[in-house]
């Protein structure tokens, strides 16, 4: 077997190791899709304090990403992953045994400063290691990464909700199910943090403080000894040419006064991917099928379909995307969305209202759950895995860090309005308002993608402009 195969296996494994954070993310994310019952009854909480219960996690999920970008610049990529799986086994535990919705809203930040840290770190990461002709299909792997903990998530609620009864009846050691729910996460956190032991720095954050030589043996392992060395000197001219510069948040800066272009790209790709609505999917998936008229063990399997659909979107992604480009994806899934979101505002606008409040959608009801499934495949298929790839790319050596910062800020900060307000316009506007709302962010960005986004395809970390 040749060297440069064994040197791919180790790339593609350290990615898969770095993608781990990548899956907590996104059961952290979908766990509480089937915990809302369980958090109503156990904490008396009415809509705003069951919508501030659910999107708790995202002001951690902020305040973890704005922070995660300077101190991996300082203090390594593999370190902030580290300590980001320590904080998920925290939460995870915290989060089950919680007494009171304070308590539980504390764990929940906790793990947001987690899933906050691993969305930004783990595609930089992965960035930094890759091949340029393969970037594309690794950094991927973060978006099925986090479908599959969302899919697992969903499969680990149903069965336990299923044995249980319902989430809300004591369960193993008299303790309700919903509760086991998260307590579920512990046992790929902890796998987590196990592993991350056996993977290298990044090359790039070695070069970048001056420990050269760890730096050149990392990449031959990547790379191969002689690709190795014209690597090693092309990182360092371009952080010495970057150093002419502003580092950190400062060279956000343009020489204008006002925020480089390149930053308001990664800001209007982090907000646009939350301002098409996925995540009430996501969080509310439960919640929204039993609002028109689906039991909880109907509305739980719904959920997983949507996760089967999301796995075969991102795969058709990994497979296409180092080909066809990013820039195609994102403009073929805002499209996508903006039909499907369409059709889902029109038969909400028509259904009628039954006695007890629910939506009744008569023979509209399967054109519904199609059309809700195909706008989880079009973000599978885009906006889910490429914002994720672009944001881990495009920006240059001595900024990706600051960059990456200020558009997860912005990412978590969208999630967090789009999470918290939901249960309040499904009370106030209903279903058919709080929808027309995404439909106009999926097609607004399709105009933000024409006129704003560059094509990263195949090029290097480097050349990055």
């Amino acid at each position: 077997m040749s060297n440069s195969a064994d040197n791919m296996k180790f790339v593609v494994l350290i990615s898969l190791v770095a993608t781990i954070g990548g899956f907590l993310f996104g059961f952290d994310s979908g766990v509480i899709n089937g915990t809302v019952d369980g958090l109503k009854l156990a904490f008396n909480s009415d809509s705003v304090g069951t919508g501030f219960n659910v999107a708790s996690m995202l002001l951690g999920c902020a305040a973890g990403a704005l922070a995660a970008g300077r101190l991996a610049d300082k203090f390594g990529r593999k370190k902030l992953l580290q300590v980001s799986a320590v904080l998920f086994v925290v939460s995870a535990w915290g989060s089950g045994i919680a007494d009171s919705s304070m308590s539980f809203v504390i764990y929940r930040i906790l793990g947001g400063l987690a899933v906050g840290a691993a969305s930004v770190m783990a595609p930089a990461y992965i960035s930094e290691i890759a091949p340029a002709q393969y970037r594309g299909r690794l950094s991927s792997l973060q978006q099925i990464a986090i479908i599959v903990g969302l899919f697992s998530a969903f499969i680990s609620n149903y069965f336990l909700a299923e044995i249980a009864g319902h989430s809300t009846t004591a369960f193993w050691l008299n303790y309700e199910a919903w509760r086991w729910m998260f307590w579920m996460e512990l046992i790929p956190a902890t796998l987590f943090f196990v592993l991350l032991f056996v993977i290298p720095e990044s090359p790039r954050y070695l070069v970048a403080t001056h420990q050269h030589g760890e730096a050149s043996a990392v990449l031959s392992k990547l790379y191969g000894e002689v690709e190795a060395q014209h690597k090693l000197n092309d990182i360092k001219q371009s952080l010495d040419n970057e150093a002419q510069g502003a580092l950190g948040f400062s060279g956000l800066i343009a020489k204008s006064g006002g925020l480089k272009t390149i930053v308001w790209v990664g800001l209007g790709l982090a907000t646009f991917q939350q301002l098409v609505g996925i995540n009430v999917v996501f969080y509310y998936g439960a919640v929204l099928w039993q609002a028109v008229g689906f039991a909880e063990s109907d509305a739980l399997l719904i959920n997983i379909i949507s996760g089967g659909v999301s796995i075969l979107a991102c795969l058709i992604t990994m497979a296409l995307i180092d080909k066809l480009g990013r820039k195609p994806f994102l403009i073929i899934g805002s499209a996508g969305m903006t039909v499907c979101l369409a059709v889902m505002v029109f038969t909400f606008t028509n259904a009628t209202v039954d006695v007890n409040g629910n939506l009744n959608l008569g023979t509209q009801g399967a054109l519904t759950l199609i059309a809700a499934n195909a706008y989880v495949f079009f973000f599978n298929l885009s906006w889910g895995p490429v914002m994720w790839v672009m944001l881990g790319e495009m920006f240059p050596n001595s900024i990706r860090g600051s960059g990456l910062a200020v558009s997860g800020l912005a990412q978590w900060g969208s999630n967090f309005l789009i999470a918290i307000s939901f249960p309040i316009l499904l009370t106030s506007v209903g279903l058919a308002g709080a929808y027309g709302l995404y439909l106009l962010g999926a097609a607004t960005s399709i105009v933000f993608v024409y006129l704003m986004v560059h094509e990263t395809k195949g090029i290097e970390l480097e050349d990055m402009q």
